[in-house]
């Protein structure tokens, strides 16, 4: 009798793929929501997902960032990276996190290049010289040409706390910076850094983190984990400097992916390929100023008199505004008065209790693009408010003073010649009129909460 064993196969024990995952995205005023996401989320996933929940306004200027709290540093997140595998980078011991905010600078070097690529800045293998600033984005984009972004940066020496300026060079193959002054010569070229193996991140406290020789830090790090200890830091000499450089990065870095990020939400309203977007936020430079009074319409091309109209509209819309209260019985005085000083407390773009300081870097934060705004308390003049408003990637404060005048109270931005009745009056004016500011206002900034 003999027996015969039969051999078995087992069936491989292939690892469990956890199809969904947790995360945990921090609003500005501190408080989280955690959501459970699949693996293929993208960032802009995530951003719709919170608009929804939370009932915002869907436009282009909800991020996600991934932040960086001891450090200091943050960066946006691009609308087609993969949360979780952000998240898979993070090192136990590092404090990480993802941010949801609006940043109105996310996109706007497509419609403002002019603002982002100073001509002396950049160079091409295709234009002699200088290349025009409009056709940057072309150039950025395709395979076949090979812009240069250059300029003097200051760069953290590796192991000490000093700064050093050198003359830097940015292009496909990565980052370089010159051993003899300004050339670029290959042979005085010293490769810096890799784009497609780093990350780039906003330096928040460059100054009194790490001691930086202005507030315009900006740093690589390698996007695998323990990059930190490979970080490489550098700092420009002004705002335009360090938007140029952090753009064309991103542009290098993630070539014309990014340019499809900001079609997205274009083609996803207009099939037709009808830009519904850009007709709600024409530029000003297109705005020009008509008479309505006659049979006929007529431009105004005298630059004084559309001035004066626009300071006789902002009266007629005061007078309007008060007729419009008396109506309703309330009288036109000291408690009308009272109702108009309280009036502006429930408008998000109001800010009470902000300072001067606080102010700046909520405007920082959510993009220094022209027309981003937020009214306050002035700090200074008592039961006076400035108004706070970002133009040429700067911030600028205008100083709100009440008067009073036959026993009403009026707001001004120009000393008594255009009154209003409240701020919300003002602020509504300001933007259809820039009036005596730099443009009108465009973007208010609140905080998010959740």
């Amino acid at each position: 009798m003999s027996l015969y064993a039969r051999r078995v196969t087992l069936p491989a024990i292939t690892p469990l793929v956890l199809q969904k995952r947790v995360i945990k995205v921090f609003s500005e005023d501190g408080t989280s929501r955690a959501l459970e996401v699949p693996n293929d989320t993208t960032a802009v996933n995530v951003c719709q997902l919170l608009i929804q929940k939370n009932h915002y306004i869907d436009d282009q200027n909800w991020t996600i960032f991934e932040q960086l709290p001891t450090m200091c540093l943050e960066r946006i997140i691009e609308d087609h990276e993969l949360v979780i595998d952000v998240q898979s980078k993070w090192d136990m011991e590092e404090d990480c996190r993802f941010c949801f905010r609006k940043y109105y600078a996310k996109y706007e070097f497509f419609k403002t290049p002019e603002d982002y690529f100073p001509d002396l800045m950049l160079s091409s293998n295709e234009v002699n010289g200088t290349a025009k600033s409009l056709d940057v984005l072309k150039m950025f984009l395709s395979t076949t040409t090979y812009p240069e972004i250059h300029s003097y940066l200051y760069m953290s020496e590796k192991g000490k706390k000093s700064w050093k300026k050198q003359f830097f060079v940015l292009r496909r193959s990565g980052l370089y910076f010159s051993t003899k002054g300004t050339s670029k010569d290959p042979r005085h070229l010293q490769f810096f850094s890799d784009l497609s193996q780093s990350n780039i991140y906003m330096l928040l406290s460059a100054r009194k983190m790490y001691g930086a020789p202005t507030d315009y830090g900006f740093c690589l790090k390698p996007n695998k984990t323990g990059g930190a200890k490979e970080m490489k830091m550098l700092c420009a000499e002004s705002e335009e400097s360090k938007s140029c450089w952090l753009t064309a990065m991103r542009l290098y870095k993630h070539g014309n992916q990014i340019y499809q990020n900001y079609l997205r939400p274009h083609q996803k309203n207009d099939p037709n390929g009808l830009n519904l977007s850009a007709m709600r936020s024409i530029s000003e430079n297109s705005l020009v100023a008509m008479d309505f009074s006659g049979h006929k319409t007529r431009v105004i091309e005298n630059p004084t008199e559309a001035l004066s109209i626009a300071v006789q509209e902002g009266l007629l819309w005061r007078r309007k505004s008060c007729g419009r209260i008396n109506v309703h019985g309330i009288p036109t005085s000291s408690q009308t008065s009272k109702l108009n000083i309280a009036v502006h407390m429930s408008q998000p773009w109001f800010h009470h209790k902000t300072s001067r300081d606080e102010a700046q870097k909520l405007i920082h934060q959510q993009g220094l693009v022209n027309g981003v705004f937020l009214v306050r308390d002035s700090q200074s003049t008592p039961k006076s408010f400035v108004l706070s408003l970002c133009y040429g990637q700067k911030i600028k404060h205008f100083q709100i003073l009440p008067i009073e005048d036959g026993g009403e109270l009026f707001y001004t931005l120009d000393e008594g010649h255009t009154r209003f009745t409240d701020l919300t009056q003002l602020v509504e004016f300001h933007q259809l009129n820039k009036g005596i500011l730099p443009c009108t206002l465009k973007h208010y900034c609140t905080r998010v909460t959740f």
